[in-house]
């Protein structure tokens, strides 16, 4: 069940996009569930962006956390190495990240959603 550790509104996004979890997902998503380091090699199409961060967005958006409020701030970084890869990261982190509050919204659940910020120039 490569989608158990995930909350509700992110396994219900998922589920409806999706067939399944790809080969990358399903290694990765264990692997993080475990607060174990990760190294997603894939092919290109494999789904490895979604792999990546579905478990951040997941866990940023569950605004029924038990977690104590945070001060704004990052909560996850993500350097590319190309600065091209940026902009591509940026645009398909946009369709979980809607995907997941309109499944909140529909379940009735709280949610929040994080903010996706692209910087680039810095050496």
């Amino acid at each position: 069940m490569p989608l158990a550790p995930f909350g509700h509104a992110a396994r219900a996004w998922f589920e409806s996009s999706f067939e399944r979890a790809t080969p990358v997902q399903e290694q990765g998503w264990a692997r993080i569930a475990a607060g174990e380091h990760a190294l997603l090699i894939a092919p290109t199409g494999s789904g490895k962006t979604l792999a990546a961060f579905f478990w951040c967005i997941d866990r940023l958006s569950r605004a029924d956390s038990t977690e104590a409020p945070r001060s704004p701030g990052v909560r996850v970084l993500y350097i590319s190495p190309l600065k091209a890869l940026v902009y591509d990261i940026e645009r398909n982190l946009r369709a979980p990240l809607v995907g997941v509050r309109r499944a909140a919204e529909k379940l009735g659940l709280p949610v929040r959603m994080p903010r996706v910020a692209v910087r680039t120039g810095d050496t």
